[in-house]
């Protein structure tokens, strides 16, 4: 953390809050405690049962008249002896539509991604929710030193305020890439931050069999479990994806059957453009969506059936004039609750992604933001990728951004809390006390509950005109600069057995000293 982090701090007042494992958890008063969120509405139907078999129908029709390229000749044989169709000389697979329909009832509805600590286990399926950050960035931005190349420094404290931010429930992949460390032994310092500096659940970057093996082993260390728990137990996920349209590359597909295996959670995940990679109508592009996610669960199924998969929506459009992804749009938002549609029919978890194109922390940032979550939200998500920090289509994670989503993730919470009924949340005899022509504010109804009663914004501004000019007309993105810093200053890193500690640490120190993994690709 650097000096100017520490120095915003000063002055943070803060409470704490104990927790079922035992130590304590930094609360910024404006925050709500921890705790999964749930669908408390009936997800938004976008289109029919008709409309939605059509496309389920079309899929089957691509995946066996069509096919797919699997470019990895361990994936084809296991699929070859499953009953699906190899080509002699090619790395085209055809799939029977009985094959893939049966193939794919034995995947989960539902089940626990366990975290380091078990009071930040998260539950997927059904109406359950979990939001987690962006993942993925190659660059880094705040309102201080501007834009730059994504380096450790900045991942870690991304990190951090992962790990303090109450409405985030999971770690998406690097909150930005740590470039400054070599590619070849990147997962393993990054996966070591990730499982020090937090204890809620993380991701694994399926880029060849042997960083799925390494991550898979860090978790067991720090979960401090054997071999068999862990292959009970989902305790890190991947998201495989497809490089559409029709194809899934070798280091994904070993990703799939190694985590397969091993019985942890594979988000399949096509990134379908409409008019770029996929056809410019929607139906085509969900089409085409629906067959890669059916043929990469089918995968799944067959190297370990009742393995934990989920379906992953991520089909937007393009700019048709740069080809530039576009993101929050109309077109996102149906998608998305289409895709959850879907995910509905198969009976398995839905992934979707709160996404923006916006590159400055404006009006656009926030209403495309707004648009591609509520799209997710509507749609029945289960787990939200990306839901906190994403900015310019992937291209930059920002800290501010950070702030201003946790605060959009904790507004959806509010929205889905039960709203309560009974004799005295109906409140006649408050009615009654104050009568006609009286006001609230000063009734014990009103003042036994003003400070749970609502939803307390870290961001909004509620004041009227003449008071916010006096206090200097504060402005949104220099409020979360604000907060995130008082944030970073109050961070403890969550405790850790010293022994679990030393053994995580002495096997990073081995990999790399072995060399981490081949990077001649």
């Amino acid at each position: 953390m650097t000096d100017m982090d520490t120095a915003a701090g000063e002055g943070l007042r803060r409470r704490r809050t104990g927790g079922r494992a035992g130590h304590e958890r930094h609360l910024l008063p404006q925050q709500r405690p921890w705790a999964q969120p749930r669908m408390r509405y009936a997800p938004t139907e976008v289109i029919s049962a008709d409309e939605l078999e059509s496309i389920h129908v079309a899929s089957l029709r691509v995946l066996s008249e069509i096919g797919m390229d699997f470019l990895d000749a361990d994936a084809r044989e296991v699929l070859k002896a499953a009953g699906a169709e190899t080509e002699p000389d090619t790395q085209r697979v055809r799939f029977d539509p009985e094959m893939v329909t049966e193939t794919i009832r034995t995947a989960p509805s539902s089940f626990t991604l366990h975290a380091r600590n078990p009071e930040h286990d998260v539950q997927l399926g059904g109406d359950w929710m979990a939001f987690g950050t962006v993942g993925s960035p190659p660059n880094v931005a705040d309102l201080d030193r501007g834009r730059r190349t994504g380096n450790r420094e900045d991942y870690q404290n991304l990190l951090r305020l992962a790990q303090l931010l109450n409405s985030i429930h999971f770690l998406s992949g690097y909150p930005v890439e740590p470039v400054d460390v070599h590619h070849g032994v990147r997962h393993l310092h990054a996966t070591h931050d990730a499982l020090t500096l937090m204890d809620k659940a993380i991701h694994c970057y399926s880029l060849g069999r042997q960083r799925n093996v390494d991550c898979l082993e860090m978790v067991r260390i720090v979960r401090g479990v054997d071999d068999a728990t862990l292959d009970r137990e989902p305790s890190i996920f991947t998201v495989v994806n497809s490089s559409s349209p029709l194809r899934l590359d070798a280091p994904m597909l070993q990703g799939i059957m190694e985590f397969a295996r091993r019985g942890q959670v594979v988000c399949i995940t096509p990134f379908t453009l409409a008019g770029a990679m996929a056809p410019v109508t929607l139906a085509g592009a969900l089409t085409e969506q629906n067959a890669e996610a059916l043929a990469g669960m089918v995968l799944t199924q067959v190297v370990r059936p009742g393995a934990p998969v989920i379906y992953g929506g991520f089909t937007s459009n393009v700019d048709m004039q740069s080809g530039a992804p576009a993101f929050g749009t109309p077109e996102y938002m149906r998608t998305a609750m289409i895709g959850g549609q879907l995910a509905r029919r198969y009976g398995v978890p839905y992934r979707s992604s709160n996404v923006s194109a916006a590159n400055a922390l404006d009006a656009q940032a926030a209403y495309e933001s707004v648009f591609s979550l509520w799209g997710a939200i509507m749609g029945g998500v289960n787990l939200l990728m990306h839901g906190a920090g994403w900015m310019e289509g992937g291209l930059h994670a920002s800290y501010e951004k950070m702030i201003l989503d946790a605060e959009l993730l904790g507004m959806v919470e509010a929205f889905l809390d039960p709203v309560v009924v009974d004799q005295d949340t109906l409140g006649f005899d408050a009615i009654e006390g104050v009568g006609p022509g009286g006001h609230f504010f000063g009734a014990e109804h009103t003042q036994s509950r003003y400070k749970t009663a609502f939803h307390k914004p870290m961001l909004s501004d509620w004041r009227n005109y003449e008071t916010w000019e006096e206090a200097g007309s504060p402005e949104l993105p220099a409020k979360a600069n604000r907060i995130w810093k008082e944030l970073l200053a109050s961070y403890e890193p969550p405790p850790i057995d010293p022994a679990v500690a030393e053994e995580l640490q002495a096997f990073v120190d081995r990999r790399v000293a072995e060399g981490g993994v081949p990077t001649d690709y």
